[in-house]
């Protein structure tokens, strides 16, 4: 999986290829699609859900530019894969997750997994965590019409944060860098993600 179809698209960051190589992806998917675990594409976890395919989650870690001393915060738990991936990379990962059932799944998944530096926290990841703030890393792994202003506001100094930006059906991949009182703005490319619920995100 990583070779053929992450390092071979072009996502170059040893970092984030090792820590993919230590995580069994398997351990996230539930039984009935476990058989397609290591397939590159996202697949179902339940309650409308689902866990991005490999490469987007490679690729969106990349971007991040995660160090060692990082603190990092995730909307969107799901299944707790990606958080995973997040740990491994930093020092301490907080993980939103509005949907209860899916935030105690990712919790055990993660345990199963030996990872300790993670916390998935029930809320809405609109508003994110404000008792860990700031971040030096912000990852939103639903589709969002705009940044949530709080989730700007909860950014540190040389932070970045990475979301899919756009319509319901077709987003585009940015990523914001804070610069004191700017906001630099990259963009990455057309994804499609299941939409971010939420105060500052798309109404049910």
């Amino acid at each position: 999986m990583v070779e053929m179809q992450i390092a071979a698209r072009g996502v170059s960051d040893e970092r984030v290829l090792a820590a993919m190589r230590k995580i069994p992806r398997h351990l996230f998917i539930p039984g009935d699609v476990r058989g397609s675990a290591y397939g590159d594409y996202p697949l179902p976890i339940g309650h409308g859900q689902t866990i991005s395919q490999p490469y987007i989650v490679a690729m969106m870690t990349s971007l991040l530019q995660i160090r060692p001393d990082d603190r990092v915060l995730e909307i969107g738990a799901g299944s707790g894969y990606q958080a995973a991936i997040l740990g491994i990379l930093s020092r301490e990962v907080i993980s939103i997750e509005r949907i209860p059932e899916v935030a105690h799944l990712a919790q055990k998944n993660l345990t199963t997994s030996g990872i300790t530096n993670v916390r998935v926290v029930v809320g809405d990841g609109t508003l994110g965590y404000p008792e860990g703030s700031p971040y030096d890393g912000i990852l939103i792994t639903a589709a969002t019409p705009s940044i949530p202003p709080p989730l700007i506001d909860q950014l540190a100094e040389g932070g970045r944060l990475v979301a899919p930006v756009g319509s319901r059906d077709l987003q585009d991949l940015i990523r914001l860098t804070r610069k004191g009182h700017d906001l630099v703005r990259e963009s990455f490319g057309g994804v499609v993600f299941v939409p971010l619920l939420g105060e500052h995100g798309w109404k049910q």
